[in-house]
């Protein structure tokens, strides 16, 4: 397993030691449990250690600090294969070096499903940290990373249209969604970018992108309004939403952009005149009052994942 850069006591001893540049750490954790986040039938066991890592490693880029370290808790049945923990392990530490982070400790149990604790370490590098409670009347809303392909993924497999892992029987556009939902690739080295543009607050895109624009909103007391002429499907969707029975695949494939989450894209604010990156795209404001809309109204059903719903 990688180490990490800032890791000067890795696996072996009772607990790992980092250092801490900027003298404060950033932590986060998630869970990964089998029959709800992944299903084994679909995700192959690397792909559920790259999943597994890039939840919590995106939620500490989305405070716009570099990630250093993951810390693993794995619960399983007795009877789960040797060669499955192995290809875990290597999900996770594939995605840890991809976020520039190392794997430095964790711990095992008996359980009767597969369940995943991860908890990733971050550095802000002296910076002071992105919240979601920042965003100004004033602001524009900017997306670093693509938008409901995750959601489009799993609608795909759910359906039967795609298989998992490669899906090397579906047309590329599809396999590319279903690679989505399996292995989320969220855009790390954006957060600290973001904190350094200026960033006002920040969130990754977990639940769905107006439900984590209402958290932003909530926390910043303002509106939010984003605009779908900025949001348009990209044609893999439209392909993926025309496969599906029963769907129209307009509207269908902007509600996946709008509401799906699992893509782990970064979403903040920035001062209007801040000079944004091409991979930051603007697609909405930010002003006085409450809540988000879509083009002005209303979002009509749910704005996302809601965990206890």
């Amino acid at each position: 397993m990688p180490a990490g850069a800032l890791t000067t006591v890795g696996i072996g001893d009772d607990s790992a030691v980092v250092t801490t540049p900027s003298g404060s750490v950033v932590a986060a954790v998630d869970l990964l449990i089998e029959g709800r986040h992944f299903r084994r039938e679909w995700s192959s066991a690397y792909d559920v250690g790259v999943k597994a890592a890039a939840r919590s490693l995106a939620d500490i880029a989305a405070m716009g600090a570099v990630n250093t370290a993951l810390l693993v808790g794995l619960a399983a049945p007795g009877t789960l294969p040797a060669r499955w923990a192995a290809d875990l392990a290597e999900g996770l530490a594939f995605e840890a070096t991809r976020a520039g982070a190392g794997v430095v400790g964790g711990d095992t149990a008996r359980a009767d499903a597969v369940t995943l604790s991860v908890t990733a370490l971050g550095d802000l590098e002296g910076r002071r940290p992105v919240l979601r409670s920042g965003a100004r009347p004033g602001d524009v809303i900017a997306v670093a990373g693509l938008l409901g392909r995750a959601a489009a993924g799993l609608a795909l497999l759910t359906a039967g249209v795609a298989q998992a892992s490669a899906a090397p029987s579906s047309p590329e556009a599809l396999s590319s969604l279903v690679a989505a939902q399996l292995r989320p690739a969220p855009p790390y080295d954006a957060g600290p970018e973001a904190a350094r543009l200026g960033a006002t607050a920040m969130i990754d895109v977990s639940d769905g992108l107006l439900a984590d624009l209402g958290h932003l909103a909530a926390a910043s007391g303002v509106h939010v309004n984003v605009r779908t002429a900025r949001l348009a499907p990209s044609p893999a969707l439209r392909e993926a939403a025309a496969s599906l029975p029963a769907s129209a695949p307009s509207s269908m494939a902007l509600e996946w952009v709008l509401t799906g989450g699992e893509d782990h894209a970064l979403v903040a604010a920035f001062p209007p005149e801040v000079t944004l990156p091409a991979r930051w795209r603007v697609i909405g404001e930010v002003d006085s009052g409450a809540g988000v809309t879509v083009d002005g109204a209303p979002h009509e059903g749910p704005a996302g994942w809601q965990h206890f719903r």
